[in-house]
């Protein structure tokens, strides 16, 4: 059930969700969503894909029912899913129009009330003052032009007259989020927002979402956004218990919260096994001397050894019940990433390219130089030529002009952009199958071979699983362990941060600081610039 005001809130605007489970195919997606967002608070929602973030939102806009729970709101609401369909020939006013609908209408009752005023229409003083007190409320005449600042900030359509079908899904969504920076709204409800944003479209983004006098839910991969932005975080990647957890302290406080929660779940499964190991040990104990106390020797101590049976036996009997008493009740944890050792070459140039250029996709030669442990950051514009020096360092792309060298023996691996098309096989063949060609070409040794589950990268039902059913995250999991795999002298890696989920980001980025390896990398994730600001760079 849901209850909505819909008249503005302002200081008394609160959401409220308690006990929000939701079930899709029999599959539970939310289970026990507990939060509560007041005038001030900004909520981060994260979690791995397919958690139930963006079907959440929809729950508390109150557009999705929940199968049990409340959702409580009050005050004005102003919602921006990822998908934004285009109707006949609307034009950017008319999304505008429809975007200050309720702006609209508290100018429309305060003229109304003017009105009524100078008719002097019994109430009407009330009236008037009640309108203005509304429309001061959420700035209403400024909103307008409140809406043409976030226009020109996040680089949107700014021609009125402009139909919205011959705008790029980019623009339209710009133009929408605008509306909503602009519009006063007391709560925000917003899904990748920062999807389709340049780089001054995020700061404006940023900036407007830090001084929101209301409440703000957003749903983001974005860390650098969730860093700046949020007060406090709602993960829903189950706990230890299978339900989800509310962390306090902004985005701080949850990386703390979340890694002292994973050490107290590890070390409560780590006793459990530990406890059941050690149960089972007791049995085939007692089990050993029942067998050798049952069956004595023939000669001297035969009735001594035969009388002992009955107590064995009861031993066993009692090791047998403890086993069975022994309840793991705590869950397996999460996978934690697990990098192999890279291979590494002490004082040697292990790639070099000098002044190497591609034909409309890399116009300025480029030149750099790598041994083992060295860090380098790809930068520059869209365009550039970034994943085309990448291509070119690993071999895949001829470069036009130019030389690129590479010491004999040298592994070079490349994480790409994207996934590649994806096969019928399991996912644990085709891993075995790439690695399988290193050790049989020679350029891997059987003894560095490693396993998919050694990495903590996919599950083992995930492993098990053809290519084409797995998400497009697991996907990019698989193709980071084939990398992994090869135990590359020189890591190269075009946007890593795509498609995978914050904890393990974060892992990578660790992994990445602690290598052995060269490791090139080309990013636009704001986070992960933050956390390599001292690496060199190569700006293109």
């Amino acid at each position: 059930m849901s209850s909505v005001i819909a008249l503005p809130a302002r200081a008394r605007a609160h959401l409220n969700a308690s006990g929000v489970a939701l079930a899709r195919g029999g599959r539970p997606v939310l289970t026990g969503v507990e939060l509560t967002v007041s005038a001030g608070d900004r909520l981060g929602v994260v979690g791995e894909n397919g958690r139930g973030k963006t079907t959440l939102l929809q729950v508390l806009a109150g557009t999705l029912t929940p199968d049990a729970g409340t959702v409580h709101r009050a005050g004005t609401l102003g919602v921006a899913d990822q998908e934004m369909p285009v109707d006949g020939e609307r034009t950017v006013g008319d999304l505008i129009d429809v975007e200050l609908a309720q702006v609209r209408a508290v100018l429309a009752r305060f003229e109304e009330a003017t009105l009524a005023l100078v008719d002097q229409l019994p109430g009407a003083e009330q009236r008037y003052a009640d309108a203005l007190a509304e429309a001061e409320s959420i700035d209403a005449w400024e909103a307008d032009r409140r809406v043409d600042i976030s226009l020109a900030a996040l680089s949107a359509e700014t021609d009125r007259t402009r139909p919205l079908p011959t705008l790029s899904v980019g623009q339209r969504y710009r133009i929408r989020l605008a509306c909503l920076l602009g519009a006063g709204h007391d709560l925000l409800l917003l899904d990748e927002p920062t999807n389709h944003l340049d780089a001054s479209g995020l700061d404006h983004l940023t900036a407007r979402l830090r001084e929101h006098p209301g409440g703000v839910v957003l749903v983001s991969h974005d860390r650098a956004l969730l860093s700046d932005v949020v007060t406090t975080v709602l993960d829903l990647d189950p706990a230890s218990d299978g339900r989800p957890r509310v962390y306090g302290g902004g985005y701080a406080g949850y990386l703390e919260g979340r890694r002292a929660e994973r050490e107290r779940w590890e070390t409560a499964y780590r006793d459990q096994q530990n406890e059941r190991q050690r149960l089972a040990q007791n049995l085939s104990e007692a089990q050993n001397r029942l067998s050798t106390g049952w069956r004595p020797d023939k000669g001297t101590g035969k009735h001594t050894r035969a009388t002992r049976a009955p107590a064995l036996v009861r031993s066993v009997h009692r090791r047998q019940e403890e086993l069975e008493a022994h309840v793991v009740d705590v869950p397996p944890p999460p996978l934690r990433l697990r990098v192999p050792d890279a291979a590494t070459v002490a004082g040697a140039t292990l790639l070099r390219a000098d002044d190497v250029t591609v034909a409309g996709r890399l116009e300025s030669p480029a030149s750099t130089l790598l041994g083992s442990g060295d860090r380098l950051v790809v930068t520059g514009p869209n365009g550039a030529g970034k994943s085309t020096m990448l291509s070119v360092l690993a071999g895949v792309l001829d470069p036009d002009s130019g030389v690129v060298q590479r010491r004999r023996g040298a592994r070079v691996g490349r994480l790409a952009q994207e996934s590649p098309a994806p096969a019928r096989r399991r996912a644990f063949e085709v891993y075995e199958a790439a690695v399988g060609r290193l050790v049989g070409s020679g350029a891997l040794a059987e003894s560095e071979r490693v396993g998919l589950g050694q990495l903590g990268l996919l599950p083992s039902d995930a492993a098990h699983r053809p290519v084409t059913e797995l998400s497009v995250g697991q996907q990019r999991r698989l193709d980071l362990a084939i990398l992994l795999a090869a135990r590359p002298h020189v890591v190269l890696l075009d946007e890593p941060t795509n498609h995978l989920s914050i904890t393990l980001v974060d892992e990578l980025t660790e992994a990445l600081g602690a290598t052995g390896a060269a490791v090139v990398l080309a990013t636009h994730d704001r986070q992960l610039l933050r956390d390599t600001a001292d690496w060199p760079r190569l700006t293109l």
